[in-house]
Order: structure tokens, then C-alpha cells, then sequence
């Protein structure tokens, strides 16, 4: 279980990186993204919730990460992710109705940033 749990870590960070350079692109381009764009947002939001349940599962197993302090972790990997895609949603109904990629994009690069760090976190670097 542990080893599922790091290899879902590592396509986390990958997949946000890949949305928040597509953003980037179509923000450059001044173009909406296409529609596999919004198909990846909600697979990396199924990742994400897959991703905590087996952190839930690990934690409630007695397993935690090495480093201390340990709740850095379960900020970085699963509360701040989470809170940010309930803000990029809240905002892309709001006040970026018109582009409402534009939220998704600034919140996937702050997403990859802090599962990066949650892995380093969970990892013990």
C-alpha cells in the first residue's frame, strides 16, 4: 500500500505540472484550452481523492511519514490541494466566468508546488 501511495504521489505533482503548462500556453496563445484539458482536471481531482483515502488508510494502519513535524505532510498532500480546487471552482463560476481555465491554472501550479513537497515531506528529504 505504501508503494501505491508513492507512485500516485509522483503522478500527482506530474499531472498538475501538465495542466498548469497548458494553462500557461493557452493564456499565451489566447485561446481556450481544449476540451481533454477539463477531462484531466477532473482525473487529477479523482487522483488527488484516491491519493488521501490511501493516506487515510496508511495513517489509520499506524504508518507515517519520517519527518517531523508530520502534519506538513497531510497539509501539503491532500488540505492545501483540496482547498485550492475548491477556490479555482468558487472562482471559475464567479469572477473568471469568461475563463474559467485561468483559476484551474494558477491553482494546478500551486498544487504541483506543494505536492512536490509533500513528497519531500513523505519521503524524508
Amino acid at each position: 500500500m505504501s508503494a501505491f501511495h508513492r507512485y500516485i504521489g509522483w503522478a500527482v505533482p506530474v499531472g498538475f505540472g501538465i495542466l498548469a503548462l497548458w494553462a500557461v500556453y493557452c493564456l499565451i496563445r489566447n485561446r481556450q484550452p481544449h476540451d481533454r484539458f477539463w477531462t484531466l482536471v477532473g482525473l487529477m481531482q479523482g487522483v488527488i481523492a484516491i491519493q488521501v483515502a490511501v493516506g487515510a488508510v496508511l495513517f489509520v494502519m499506524g504508518l507515517s511519514p519520517p519527518t517531523s513535524p508530520v502534519w506538513l505532510h497531510y497539509a501539503y498532500g491532500g488540505l492545501f490541494p483540496a482547498a485550492l480546487l475548491m477556490l479555482a471552482h468558487r472562482l471559475g463560476k464567479t469572477r473568471f466566468e469568461s475563463v474559467p481555465w485561468i483559476p484551474f491554472g494558477v491553482a494546478s501550479l500551486l498544487i504541483c508546488g506543494l505536492t512536490v513537497r509533500a513528497l519531500m515531506t513523505g519521503l524524508g528529504m
